[in-house]
């Protein structure tokens, strides 16, 4: 799954470089992403013959960020910067983590959706070209969870959000923000998945009980244990 996520990556980046200058992705949180960003990070998954990937002219975002200090060992930023931006030369200028140092996340979400603004100046939505979303045993993606408030957020780019365990206050992308990206490429890891990876796609209309379900035209990648409870035939 890991190395199926970096030719993903690797051909968008390209592309996105070739076709507008700029690769721009906003990098989700939890544990699943890890082994993505430790291949990207060695890029032994290309070809030799391949070109590096154009890391200087990448833009790195977040899609949530638990609201911690940046060192803290729950960071997003932090597992990122130590699996794959430590590694490979993204200009620091290029490296934009979720503010979580003001003690308001309120405060902190409003100013990091006016740091999207600049970034996509005049645009009604952010472009990501590539969004990367995990999922939760819950249906959460980004930190969108059930019955939470930034759930129904329709306007603002970012919103301050609660989960119902762990750390409680996160930083998160909008469900019109996420939508508005080329590419949302979720990973579903584990057999602790299965469940809900087999309602969001089997469900008629999963959109009312799993926030997974209210992101468009999502890119399904998944390990063998995950993708038990789906049939062959499910088209994922």
């Amino acid at each position: 799954m890991a190395r199926e996520a970096a030719a993903i990556w690797s051909h968008e980046s390209r592309a996105a470089v070739a076709c507008r200058g700029r690769f721009r992705v906003a990098l989700c949180g939890g544990r699943t992403p890890a082994p993505l960003f430790r291949l990207l990070a060695r890029e032994d998954f290309r070809p030799v013959d391949q070109p590096a990937l154009p890391w200087d002219r990448t833009d790195v975002f977040w899609a949530d960020e638990r609201y911690v200090p940046h060192s803290h060992a729950e960071s997003n930023f932090r597992l990122a910067k130590e699996t794959l931006l430590d590694h490979v030369p993204v200009p620091p200028e290029n490296v934009f983590p979720m503010p979580t140092a003001s003690g308001d996340p309120a405060r902190d979400a409003a100013d990091y959706g006016k740091t999207l603004r600049r970034a996509f100046p005049g645009q009604a939505w952010p472009r990501f070209d590539l969004v990367l979303l995990g999922l939760g045993e819950d249906g959460h993606t980004a930190s969108l969870f059930p019955g939470d408030a930034a759930l129904s957020e329709r306007t603002g780019w970012v919103a301050r959000a609660r989960a119902p365990k762990g750390v409680r206050d996160r930083l998160t992308l909008t469900v019109p923000a996420l939508n508005a990206a080329r590419l949302k490429l979720l990973l579903a890891c584990g057999e602790a998945k299965s469940a809900v990876l087999r309602r969001l796609v089997w469900e008629p209309d999963p959109q009312p009980s799993l926030p997974v379900g209210l992101v468009e035209d999502l890119l399904v990648l998944t390990d063998r244990a995950a993708a038990a409870d789906l049939s062959p035939g499910s088209g994922i």
